[in-house]
């Protein structure tokens, strides 16, 4: 199963890419869609396309995008709500299904603790991924919100061969 994992912003979007199999995840891609200029509505067609690239050609069968948290900031929370909007809209033209998490669920879920640091989160998608480097923090978060939905997916499914709920 391939992955797209999304972490949404106005400026920068991450994306991340994984493979789920039999032996874990497995890195595909990752960077970062940049959205450029002041013209707040052409910053949101360049994530828009972006996205819409990336879903034609990696074809991903599952989507996992962060939920957008309150911030402090009114207009900040309106635009990256506007930013996920853009992405979410690109990906509705493919089969892919399509997850949300929160920051907290995606720390708790890669790292142990929804607490972590940006810095732990970054390392521990860099140990789980066997990936040498450093990864630039928008392509770490996607990343990790992928992983997020992987180890979910995969209890989900043991749950289901073990004719429990899902």
């Amino acid at each position: 199963m391939r992955i797209l994992g999304l972490d949404p912003g106005s400026r920068a979007t991450g994306f991340g890419v994984v493979d789920v199999g039999v032996d874990g995840p497995r890195y595909v891609a990752s960077g970062a869609i940049r959205a450029s200029g002041n013209d707040f509505p052409k910053r949101l067609q360049e994530i828009y396309a972006g996205v819409a690239a990336l879903v034609a050609e990696y074809a991903p069968g599952e989507i996992a995008i962060e939920r957008v948290f309150v911030n402090r900031n009114p207009d900040s929370a309106l635009k990256l709500g506007q930013a996920r909007g853009a992405a979410l809209s690109a990906t509705f033209g493919c089969a892919a299904s399509i997850h949300e998490y929160t920051p907290r669920a995606v720390k708790l879920g890669v790292v142990g603790t929804g607490a972590a640091e940006k810095v732990q989160v970054q390392k521990m998608v860099t140990v789980i991924l066997g990936l040498d480097g450093r990864l630039g923090s928008d392509a770490a978060d996607a990343l990790a919100i992928a992983l997020c939905h992987a180890h979910g997916r995969a209890i989900r499914l043991a749950l289901a061969a073990a004719g429990g709920a899902t």
